[in-house]
């Protein structure tokens, strides 16, 4: 044979021997546990509906282990936004649990097998971290450890997880734009269900306050508590909207979310709602305001005059009706006084996640017959967590402040454009930390999901910044 023949049948032998595929121990893993997976299935139950869903799988699973970061935050806004309470259709679908099922497999795959997902550490995430810390310890030293538990495995154990997988996921630039963008339409829905109740008047309750899912046991047939996750997106809405350079489409769907929300907001009549969402308009205007004493004095009378529209005057319970304080104020007042006591007689640990309301018995001089929440964040940690819990707290939420506002300041120090999905992040997740922490007066979130997305998203925006921006 030639040497030109040679030399091609050399050629096809090499291209056949790259091309053909490598069995990596992950790979091999995973074939194998599929395949032992669906013949169990199979075994146990052999019904055709049950082979259509198996064929299905292995396309389903190369989705979840190929997007492990839109599995994370769909997860999350499922489990925070009720989607599938706000459209009941979707709830017998179960799907913030396959959600769940989907978003931990990834994880596990890609930190412990493929190794895909990098872990840092920031000084941010030691304080998260010790807090999470300090309420396990209240766990297992509640006062009530059934209640403790419960809440800790339905709820609390799902927001610590995915607050560092959060932070660790949300990598590149099209993370940031995606998170931003879910979260603004996630609330533009919830806000149109919401104003769509009030119009027709479903679920309205204490004279015309909005509620969602009231008659399916929703979270958000609570009106205080549909304001807190109305208010949640509203930072990320104001963000795209006043952003230039994001895309008309994103500038569009901040302006019609925005102004969705704030209606939906005030339609929730909650004080604390009300408070946020000012918040984060407040910052917006006094970072782009030249005359901050003009910006005083239109902030007192825009809140005043919201104050009046929202009807809060109105209400059936804290409404001007109600001579001298009114009730809702001293109910808050009382229950205030009663996590006081909670951590005098509990200093280090408090009384335990989820353990204000069962313990208000207790420890309340004002006894009516009724258990009360405690409708205050800062109160709410103090009572759960004792006056180190609270120290703790106040140092992480600190710290998260002073990492946003560094991180927004060498963005907007930078003489080469940055991409706008970043300025846009920065902008809402600094905002919203302050929203929450103004609207914590009035609602209790502690231990619920907006501040700990905030978190992760400042630890992912500065981790970016110290990447791209700086040298460390």
């Amino acid at each position: 044979m030639s040497n030109g023949p040679k030399r091609t049948v050399n050629a096809v032998v090499s291209a056949v021997k790259v091309a053909r595929p490598r069995a990596t121990p992950g790979g091999l893993l995973l074939a194998f546990g599929s395949s032992l997976c669906i013949g169990a299935v199979w075994y146990l139950v052999p019904h055709p509906a049950v082979a259509a869903v198996l064929a299905l799988l292995p396309g389903m699973t190369l989705v979840v282990l190929g997007y492990p970061f839109v599995m994370v935050v769909f997860f999350v806004v499922f489990s925070f936004f009720r989607i599938h309470e706000v459209f009941p259709q979707l709830y017998s679908l179960k799907i913030p649990l396959l959600l769940s099922l989907a978003s931990i497999f990834a994880l596990c795959w890609h930190l412990m097998i493929s190794q895909k997902i990098k872990v840092y550490w920031r000084f941010e995430l030691n304080l998260i971290a010790l807090f999470f810390f300090w309420v396990i310890l209240g766990v297992i030293l509640a006062s009530n450890q059934s209640v403790a538990i419960s809440y800790f495995k339905g709820i609390y154990w799902k927001i610590a997880l995915m607050t560092f997988a959060i932070a660790w996921l949300t990598r590149t630039i099209k993370d940031f734009a995606f998170a931003s963008r879910l979260f603004t339409a996630a609330g533009l829905m919830v806000a149109l269900v919401a104003l769509n109740n009030k119009m027709t008047g479903i679920g309205l309750v204490e004279g015309g306050r909005v509620t969602i899912g009231r008659d399916i046991g929703s979270v958000l047939g609570d009106p205080n508590d549909l304001a807190l996750v109305l208010m949640f997106p509203a930072a990320f809405a104001l963000s795209l909207m006043l952003n230039k350079g994001i895309g008309f489409f994103s500038r569009s769907l901040g302006l019609m979310s925005f102004i969705s929300l704030f209606s939906a907001v005030i339609a929730t009549q909650s004080r604390g709602g009300l408070l946020g969402i000012m918040a984060v308009i407040g910052v917006f205007a006094y970072r782009r305001t030249k005359s901050k004493s003009l910006f005083l004095i239109g902030g007192a009378l825009v809140a005043a005059l919201l104050y009046t529209v929202a009807g809060i005057s109105d209400r059936a319970s804290g409404g001007a009706g109600e001579a001298g304080i009114d009730e809702s104020a001293m109910g808050r007042l009382y229950a205030w006084e009663a996590a006081f006591h909670m951590a005098l007689e509990n200093p280090l640990f408090g009384v335990g996640i989820d353990n204000f309301y069962y313990n208000y018995y207790f420890y309340s001089k004002h006894w009516d017959g009724l258990n009360h929440a405690v409708h205050s964040t800062w109160f709410g940690v103090l009572a759960e967590t004792g006056f180190v819990g609270l120290l703790v707290f106040i140092a992480m939420i600190t710290v998260l402040i002073r990492s946003s506002l560094r991180s927004l300041e060498i963005i907007e120090a930078q003489t080469a454009p940055v991409s706008p999905e970043i300025v846009a992040t920065a902008q809402a997740v600094l905002t919203g930390l302050i929203g929450t922490v103004v609207s914590g007066t009035f609602l209790t979130q502690g231990f619920t999901w907006p501040l700990y997305i905030l978190s992760a998203l400042v630890c992912a925006t500065a981790q970016w910044v110290a990447t791209h921006l700086t040298d460390g």
